[in-house]
């Protein structure tokens, strides 16, 4: 169990976080504003009727994208470039003498960027359903609640493998390269640009075995009530959490050897 005063440094830490997010609300809404991709991907599929061929209706493709966008928007993750800016200017240090590990830092900002961004989604939404009245629905609270789990284990997911890979600064100064590397099969493969029962099926053989159709695709398909393993992609989500958590425990135990042998 976690005492009671771990929780009142993580209720603080979030607390000051908010705060923090709060003063930057204009940028914030720029970042929202920024996550259309899912938008002109929509246009591109009704303009060219591309749905004809994995047979969805255009309004459950417009539910889709919509939430597509939605899902992106709050499992964004950006750990890795705060980490390697923080380690590049010496802030690390002084993280690692407080009580809580520095990512608990990283993870409380996410979490109120969130929070902070909320509003602005929920606006484009309305817009986009002012544009698109067809598509109108509300989803059942079953519904709702069951994707937003889904929505937050996708963060978690992208938390965890940005968190191994800012852990790499220890040994570079330029492990956001590495995350950029990962960032096109994550463009490609989660379900931003197009669902992932669109695949050939050559690709739908193996890609349901790696983490990135349960980012985007699983959780939009859920909120939207497409058709969707539901015991499957809550199954593989976890799965992949397990197996990342530990590894980034080790990276960031040798990281942290590394950098103390250094004299840092």
């Amino acid at each position: 169990m976690i005492s009671n005063s771990i929780k009142s440094k993580i209720y603080t830490l979030f607390k000051v976080q908010y705060s923090n997010m709060l003063e930057y609300r204009v940028e914030i809404a720029l970042w929202a504003i920024s996550g259309i991709i899912p938008f002109f991907m929509l246009n591109i599929w009704t303009n060219n009727n591309l749905n004809e061929s994995i047979n969805i209706s255009d309004v459950m493709l417009s539910r889709y994208f919509l939430c597509a966008f939605f899902v992106r928007q709050f499992s964004v993750v950006w750990v890795v470039f705060s980490f390697e800016e923080d380690s590049l200017m010496g802030k690390v240090a002084p993280y690692l003498i407080q009580p809580l590990n520095p990512f608990f830092r990283y993870f409380a900002q996410h979490l109120a960027e969130q929070i902070t961004r909320f509003p602005f989604a929920i606006i484009i939404a309305i817009f986009f359903f002012i544009f698109n009245p067809e598509s109108l629905w509300i989803p059942n609270l079953g519904i709702l609640f069951l994707s937003t789990i889904s929505t937050f284990l996708s963060f978690l997911i992208q938390f965890l493998i940005q968190s191994i890979i800012a852990c790499l600064c220890f040994w570079t100064e330029k492990a956001s390269s590495i995350e950029r590397l990962l960032f096109i099969p994550t463009l490609f493969l989660s379900g931003l640009l197009a669902p992932v029962v669109s695949f050939p099926e050559y690709v739908k053989s193996w890609i349901y075995l790696t983490p990135f159709p349960y980012l985007i695709d699983f959780p939009a398909n859920l909120l939207s009530s497409n058709a969707t393993n539901v015991i499957g992609g809550f199954s593989m989500q976890i799965l992949w959490i397990l197996l990342l958590f530990p590894i980034f425990k080790k990276t960031w135990s040798a990281g942290i050897k590394k950098y103390s042998a250094m004299g840092s």
